[in-house]
């Protein structure tokens, strides 16, 4: 039995956040466990609140699992504020299992999921341990402070974001234009694309954190780290594509796309 851990925030709507890391592990064949983070207030339509839970909880429960059930992979998500960071970073450092990095920061929304003075919590002690980062464009944005508006911008991001601390970047590129979304990957001194159809739809919720999901669940079978994205852009344009429409907002993928 393949295992792998989320340490992110709760969605009660079920389209982001741990609930749809959970659904999305259990899709890949991999058993999932689940370290909370914060607490949201959200559905479709908005998010309304958000509160984080003391470090020190967090902490403990990180330290649960991994001394009883070792992930065979990792993925963070929300993580709220510099205290929690601080926390997951000192918890998983032993650890030797792959972590992926999902940077949440907005929701779909709009809504700041991590405190502005958080980010340095980040790169410093988080970046260094991470196996892949897998900004969007706007999270890249806000973590090197300048615009990311082209592909060639996207590549820039994912060197210089490497030189941070991160083994791998991943930087997504469904916010740019173009008739393909395209992400980029530098790893081990290698750009390499991702390519795939752009899926017109409004139901994206949760995209972010579903697609890292999918990737630790690659890496927790085993699969090399390019062949795990490549897995999880295509599984991902599929439930883009057959979004059950739930919701009267911005509504999730399709966490039963095949």
């Amino acid at each position: 039995m393949h295992t792998a851990l989320t340490i992110a925030g709760s969605d009660p709507s079920g389209g982001a956040g741990l609930q749809a890391d959970l659904k999305t592990f259990h899709q890949h064949g991999v058993y999932g466990m689940a370290v909370v983070t914060l607490i949201t207030v959200q559905n479709t339509k908005s998010v309304t609140r958000v509160d984080v839970l003391d470090a020190e909880l967090v902490r403990q429960q990180v330290e649960a699992v991994l001394t009883d059930i070792p992930p065979n992979a990792i993925k963070t998500g929300a993580l709220g504020n510099a205290a929690v960071i601080n926390a997951v970073a000192d918890a998983l450092r032993g650890s030797k299992a792959p972590l992926v990095v999902d940077p949440v920061m907005i929701s779909k929304h709009g809504h700041a999921l991590l405190a502005a003075d958080a980010q340095s919590a980040l790169i410093n002690k988080l970046l260094p341990i991470t196996t892949l980062l897998t900004p969007n464009t706007h999270e890249a944005r806000a973590l090197l402070g300048r615009e990311i508006n082209t592909l060639e911008h996207a590549e820039a991001a994912a060197r210089e974001l490497v030189s941070r601390g991160p083994k791998a970047v991943l930087v997504k590129g469904g916010h740019l234009d173009g008739a393909e979304a395209i992400d980029v990957l530098f790893a081990a001194g290698q750009l390499t694309h991702f390519r795939a159809p752009r899926i017109e739809t409004k139901h994206t919720h949760g995209t972010g954190c579903t697609y890292a999901s999918a990737i630790a669940a690659g890496l927790a079978l085993g699969k090399p780290l390019a062949e795990a994205i490549a897995a999880a852009k295509n599984w991902l344009t599929s439930a883009l594509r057959t979004a059950p429409g739930l919701g009267a907002g911005i509504g999730p993928v399709n966490h039963l796309a095949r």
